[in-house]
């Protein structure tokens, strides 16, 4: 059993004293977030257009979904601890890098496998820049307004999901889909030259890196991520070893790091229920909006019978409705308890997928636009305030460890909700894209009942 390593005060916060927020930097980094967010939704959106492109069976483009997430989950946590140790704005400046190499080799790939390599880069520097996000948010704001940074962070996400399916719509209507991860390539580079003027480095851990550690993490969530998106096709006992990998790499980590003051996988944090429940509620929904997200291409162009062009911007009302509500709903999080507005916002996305579901192949634009308002408008009451749940929960030493998981917890959803749609698309051929929606909908039951355990007295009092 490894021993514990001393680890140094954390750094003080960049802003944490100054009266003016260096804006420049902020810029910088919320650029990086618009990036790798827009590769998820130009992705997303046009996996149909790639299956037609390269010949394959729209069941197996998943994969490209698939690889991507798989990489990000695997690489998330070793990421976030290099971090501490050699400096965020070092791994964000990398991730940048990786990011605008994988985007090359996507573009520049002929078939499923080289595409699906492609992703893993693309997956990588997605982490790279995800894992150091928090932290460098943390950096820039002074605690007191450390809400409203989050809050900007989750707005600017959702601005960037609702502009991806336009764009990917816009792109694919004038050239062929490699140009959706060529156009990625100079704009990461353009992000790496703005944030080397206006970044500012920050303090380092004194404590070596534990590789070994951060080897069992990323065996262990790879393993865990291979389990759920390779059921879709490769059945039961390959899905089950990946399992069985994935418990044994977990208990080996576990072992590795027990007695560590700032383990990779901060485990000791689901010790508190209100961190447990919001990392639960976090997995539900992002769940949904991974199936969503999946699925929706499909739906409007092979049952409703849209085009590429009308599919991306069909989907842009869900994460347009949600851009605008993240700001709002993080000032209701002040005066109502984000288990509740977690809890109304799942149930409004619910009752939005049932009425997408229950589409009838006639449907018009207008029928399926209000629709995801509804969708858009419940999953923006729960985004801002549980991401400020989870923060705030988690002792203030500890916002590392509580920043990793909240990406983790995104990711993985995500992945989940792109590996249903795949397992729906391989067992129900016919009906698998209506399948996924209600399977979307009885998650969102779920997840609404779980976030209002969290106004249970119990856990608001720890």
């Amino acid at each position: 059993m490894a021993t514990p390593e001393p680890i140094a005060p954390a750094p003080r916060p960049a802003a944490a004293s100054d009266p003016e927020l260096n804006l420049p930097a902020l810029f910088a980094v919320l650029l990086g977030v618009v990036i790798v967010t827009l590769d998820i939704s130009l992705t997303s959106t046009a996996v149909p257009a790639i299956a037609q492109g390269i010949g394959a069976r729209p069941a197996s483009t998943i994969w490209i979904v698939n690889f991507y997430y798989l990489a990000v989950v695997a690489a998330l946590l070793p990421l976030a601890a290099l971090g501490e140790i050699f400096g965020h704005r070092r791994i964000f400046f990398a991730g940048l890098g990786v990011f605008a190499l994988g985007s090359l080799a996507c573009g520049l790939a002929g078939s499923l496998t080289p595409l699906m390599a492609g992703r893993a880069l693309l997956g990588i520097g997605s982490a790279a820049v995800s894992a150091t996000t928090p932290a460098l948010i943390r950096a820039l704001y002074p605690p007191a307004s450390l809400a409203r940074g989050l809050g900007l962070y989750a707005m600017v996400v959702g601005i960037a999901f609702t502009v991806g399916p336009t764009a990917a719509s816009t792109i694919l209507a004038v050239a062929d889909w490699p140009w959706l991860f060529l156009t990625n390539a100079p704009v990461a580079l353009l992000a790496v030259a703005l944030a080397y003027k206006g970044l500012p480095a920050t303090a380092r851990n004194v404590r070596a890196f534990d590789a070994t550690a951060a080897l069992l993490c990323a065996a262990l969530f790879a393993c865990l991520l291979f389990a759920i998106a390779g059921f879709a096709h490769l059945g039961w006992p390959p899905a089950a070893l990946a399992l069985g990998a994935a418990a044994l790499f977990g208990y080996g980590l576990q072992r590795r790091e027990a007695g560590r003051t700032a383990p990779i996988l901060a485990l000791d944090l689901f010790r508190i229920p209100l961190f447990s429940l919001s990392a639960a509620t976090s997995i539900c929904a992002f769940t949904i909006q991974g199936l969503v997200f999946v699925v929706l291409p499909f739906l409007f162009r092979f049952k409703l019978g849209f085009s590429q062009v009308e599919a991306g911007y069909l989907i842009t009302p869900w994460p347009a409705t949600l851009a605008l509500m993240t700001l709002f709903a993080a000032a209701l999080a002040n005066r109502i308890a984000p288990g509740i507005l977690g809890c109304i916002g799942l149930i409004l996305v619910g009752i939005g997928l049932v009425l997408l579901a229950t589409l009838p192949d006639t449907a018009r634009m207008p029928d399926i636009v209000w629709r995801l308002v509804l969708c858009g408008v419940g999953f923006g009451f729960f985004q801002s305030p549980n991401m400020v749940a989870m923060m705030k929960s988690a002792p203030a030493d500890r916002s590392g460890g509580a920043g990793g998981i909240l990406a983790a917890s995104r990711l993985l959803g995500q992945a989940l909700g792109a590996a249903t749609v795949a397992f729906c698309l391989s067992v129900w051929p016919a009906d698998g894209i209506t399948t996924a929606l209600w399977i979307g909908t009885a998650v969102a039951v779920f997840g609404s009942a779980v976030s209002l355990a969290r106004i249970a007295p119990i856990v608001r009092g720890r």
